[in-house]
């Protein structure tokens, strides 16, 4: 345990520079008095580092100095083997960084953890596209990644799916998220934090002024956060639906994972024909149709009434378009 802190102090001044015993103890989650320790068994080892006193001082290697990653246990070596995402970090305009700090890492390692790499790689390959959808195109990628990384506000052309479809925004970009293949901007505007489809964007002129991220901004939590608000604004509405058992076994390959966590933790006790009452949400009428026919025959809408009214009209009109040979071409 020891050991494996000693080489992740060496790390963090190696990345971030100067550091004071207190910043070292928060990120290793240690008592001052054990950095001090520490500290003092790396220097009776042989590594060049030197501390500085007073309210500006702190810890720091000597200019030049660099570690090897001999300390990497096998189990982490594989895990930084599938770090690497090919495609996104390509998207990225960062495919040949990447490449070259693989084979960096992998000069690094001891031969036995070299070879383990080399094997997880021919065993594991990350896609992180979806199924059944195709990539989105995203020329003005490269334009947004810049702007993100060097705080430069933005001016776009964006198409959106209500009226004026076609709208020009000033936006500061935060960060770029990659959900299921597709590529979003997280950005502020008007004091808001919001997000934006790249492949939607028409336009983009990166402009000259930058801005200051918001203090204490967490890209990763926001989105999170926003997913869960996105579920809950959408799904404006309830059915109550009995499924076949076999239905609401199979529900996750049919619905989205929001839907059939809400059925499936409000199932209610079998039926005397089998079946099984659970609440759905839903976003409108006309998508609760489309996604309820999925389930065929084996799922009866009993609530909202307008709801099961729209769903047998349309099985009634399906009916009477299958109950006729088919028109002539």
């Amino acid at each position: 345990m020891r050991a494996s802190r000693l080489v992740s102090v060496l790390l963090l001044l190696q990345t971030r520079g100067r550091m004071t015993a207190q910043q070292l103890a928060d990120e290793l989650e240690v008592s001052v008095r054990t950095v001090y320790r520490d500290m003092e068994s790396l220097a009776a080892a042989g590594v060049p580092l030197y501390g500085d006193p007073g309210h500006d001082g702190g810890y720091r290697l000597v200019d030049g100095y660099r570690t090897r990653l001999t300390g990497l246990t096998g189990e982490e070596a594989e895990a930084l083997s599938l770090a690497g995402l090919p495609g996104p970090a390509a998207d990225l305009g960062l495919g040949t960084v990447l490449a070259a700090a693989q084979l960096k890492l992998r000069a690094a390692l001891p031969d036995e953890l070299r070879d383990r790499t080399g094997e997880i790689r021919q065993r594991f390959h990350l896609d992180t596209s979806g199924w059944y959808a195709e990539t989105d195109p995203t020329p003005h990628l490269a334009a947004v990644t810049d702007a993100v990384w060097r705080q430069h506000r933005i001016r776009i052309r964006y198409r959106r799916w209500k009226a004026p479809q076609e709208v020009t925004r000033t936006l500061e970009a935060y960060g770029l998220v990659l959900k299921s293949g597709r590529w979003y901007l997280v950005a502020g505007r008007e004091e808001q934090v919001r997000t934006y489809r790249i492949s939607q964007i028409l336009w983009i002129q990166v402009l000259q002024d930058c801005f200051e991220r918001p203090p204490g901004f967490d890209l990763a939590a926001h989105w999170q956060s926003y997913l869960a608000e996105f579920d809950a604004r959408r799904h404006q509405g309830d059915a109550l639906v009995r499924l076949s058992p076999r239905i609401l076994k199979q529900l996750p390959d049919l619905v989205e994972p929001a839907v059939a966590r809400a059925a499936q933790n409000s199932a209610g006790p079998p039926g005397p024909d089998g079946r099984v009452q659970v609440v759905i949400p839903t976003e409108s009428v006309d998508h609760a149709v489309g996604m309820l026919l999925r389930l065929g025959s084996e799922a009866e809408v009993v609530a909202p009434t307008e709801l099961r009214a729209r769903m047998a009209q349309t099985i009634a009109a399906l009916a009477d378009t299958y109950r006729h040979p088919p028109s002539a071409v």
